[in-house]
């Protein structure tokens, strides 16, 4: 008995420090990577690159209190700074204190529809964005955000203009590149990809800021940089354009479903191999307040990071509570924050590339090609419509999503109607889902079907090709079966699937 209770005693601390040691050192391997790119996803919404630290610091903190999954790692990510570059770039110029302003307005404002939706156990809307329309917005965002860093790579100042005509008109004047902010660049993209060679999760990024930070101090630069970065602790503050919050409502609306698609994507993967259970109302809150927290404090929006909540849960992650220490190390790293003054923008701006690049995957709209055209049409309308309509590109996802809608109610009034012929007897089996919408042509096609086999004395209508039978539509197929058998053909209902039995059994009983 002593040594079993020896046992227990030893067993039990080393259990409890290995889930806070791997907390900790999860924690911490993340925010190493959090701070360059909140640097970098900062300059990409189109703020000034301190206001990445203050949305990477707080967010994570209290995203914690409420989030159900213990890896997602909540902050500054792609998706959701380009979102807000497209809701803000043409309100207010960029990086000025009003645009600054304006972006933590749509943060407080994304916040306050989250935690709403979430509150009101409204999880399941993030199903409403069908994979389809996502695989399409999230490669051509890519391409977007990558074409939109190509001044910053090469350190042109372009002329005002879209993104892609800002694109194009570097490319096409190479004599205003800046050959040092190039060789940064292209010295970021090979450090970050080398360091993914040696490990999945070697800090490639973090070793590139640094080298580069310390090149340019020691040895001077005199392409763009960071410049002065704030090193105060973030305040709370009201004092926002509340006023132009209506111009503000319908990008925001979108940012708030669009940008929570990635953490449920983490959370819901992340659940299934775990075998364990994600909760979207829990997510919908805790993006929700993190999102509002980063408004109060002067940052923008934010969301769940693919990549960095991978990193959390490879490094060891088991509660929570990795995401709070994340967020603490940002805020320590805050006092020390001026040491990023002398980093190349060019540096920031490969990070993206880097960080981007692997979204850009022709590979799913292949498979969907193979798996379901209809569903292919509707991947390359979105990723094209994105393209269109880029900076807006909440614009895209919306008509993205009523493009699913119009394609699917379009399928939903398609009924195929199999048939043959086997002694007498005329076999039917339609296939797709009968309702008032497709019942009025499935009533057109029996009697001409009859008239095609006037020799038929029988008539079997096979039910299982029907996913769903509605009420009405069933009425209305019985008013025509009625009329069958009074012209003395000899009527039968056969192969009812279970989930129409119900229906069936009470609409034509008498039939089956």
């Amino acid at each position: 008995m002593v040594l079993i209770r020896r046992r227990e005693k030893k067993d039990r601390p080393p259990s409890l420090r290995s889930g806070v040691v791997g907390d900790l050192v999860a924690g911490l391997s993340v925010a190493l990577v959090l701070i360059p790119q909140s640097l970098a996803y900062a300059e990409l919404a189109g703020v000034p690159a301190h206001v990445g630290l203050y949305a990477a610091a707080l967010p994570p903190i209290v995203a914690a209190i409420f989030v159900s999954s213990p890896y997602l790692q909540t902050g500054p990510t792609a998706i959701a700074s380009l979102l807000t570059f497209g809701a803000l770039s043409s309100v207010a110029p960029l990086f000025s204190p009003r645009y600054i302003a304006l972006a933590s307005l749509l943060a407080l404002f994304v916040g306050l529809v989250r935690l709403v939706v979430g509150l009101a156990r409204g999880g399941a809307l993030v199903y409403l964005l069908s994979q389809t329309v996502l695989t399409g917005f999230i490669s051509a965002a890519a391409l977007i955000i990558i074409a939109g860093q190509i001044p910053t790579v090469f350190g042109v100042e372009a002329p005002d203009g879209g993104v892609f005509e800002r694109f194009g008109w570097v490319l096409t004047h190479p004599a205003s590149w800046n050959a040092s902010s190039l060789l940064f660049a292209v010295a970021t993209i090979a450090i970050v990809f080398g360091a993914r060679r040696v490990h999945a999760f070697f800090p490639g990024v973090l070793l590139a800021v640094v080298l580069a930070a310390g090149y340019s101090a020691a040895f001077g630069y005199a392409g763009p940089r960071v410049g002065a970065v704030p090193t105060a602790l973030p305040t709370i503050s009201l004092d926002l354009p509340w006023n132009a919050l209506p111009t503000l409502v319908l990008s925001g609306l979108v940012i708030a479903l669009v940008g929570f698609a990635e953490p449920a994507a983490i959370a819901r993967t992340f659940a299934a191999q775990d075998r364990s259970r994600w909760n979207p109302n829990a997510e919908f809150v805790s993006q929700g307040a993190a999102n509002i927290v980063a408004g109060l404090v002067g940052g923008f929006p934010v969301g769940g990071s693919i990549a960095r909540s991978a990193l959390n849960r490879a490094m060891g992650a088991r509660t929570r509570w990795s995401g709070a220490t994340t967020g603490v190390a940002m805020l320590a790293f805050l006092p020390f924050a001026a040491v990023l003054a002398p980093l190349p923008k060019a540096v920031l701006g490969a990070v993206v590339v880097t960080a981007v690049a692997p979204l850009v995957q022709p590979g799913p709209l292949r498979l969907l090609w193979s798996y379901s055209k209809p569903q292919f049409y509707i991947a390359l309308g979105t990723f094209l419509l994105t393209l269109w309509f880029t900076p807006h590109v909440e614009r895209a996802v919306m008509l993205g999503v009523l493009l699913a809608v119009v394609v699917h109610l379009w399928r939903e009034l398609t009924l195929e109607v199999q048939e043959w012929s086997e002694e007498g007897t005329l076999h039917l089996k339609p296939v797709g889902v009968l309702w008032f919408g497709t019942a009025a042509a499935l009533e057109e096609k029996l009697p001409s079907l009859l008239n095609r086999h006037p020799e038929a004395r029988r008539l079997v209508i096979h039910f299982d090709g029907l996913g769903r039978v509605d009420l009405s539509g069933a009425l209305a197929i019985r008013t025509f079966l009625l009329n069958a058998r009074a012209a003395g053909i000899q009527v039968e209902i056969a192969d009812v699937p279970p989930q129409t039995q119900r229906v069936v059994q009470s609409v034509f009983g008498d039939y089956i």
